[in-house]
């Protein structure tokens, strides 16, 4: 049998970053050039695991909405 994978990593960096810059999901969601749900949004702040696709969209909305260029393993510490 597999072992099984943490799925709740608790607050994730992306979460301080977009209180930072005074961001609700909404705003990802809004500025977003692909698309893109507020539960994404949501479930990258809590610490879920995210897929690389989902991780991608939500690191392009940050760049995006905040003007500056964070790279992934600045959003996610897993």
């Amino acid at each position: 049998m597999s072992a099984e994978i943490e799925r709740n990593l608790g607050e994730q960096p992306i979460a301080r970053i977009m209180r930072e810059h005074n961001l609700k999901p909404h705003h990802l969601v809004a500025t977003s050039p692909v698309e893109m749900t507020h539960k994404m949004v949501s479930r990258a702040c809590k610490g879920r695991r995210l897929t690389s696709n989902t991780q991608s969209k939500v690191l392009q909305a940050l760049n995006r909405a905040t003007g500056k260029n964070y790279s992934l393993a600045g959003l996610f510490n897993y």
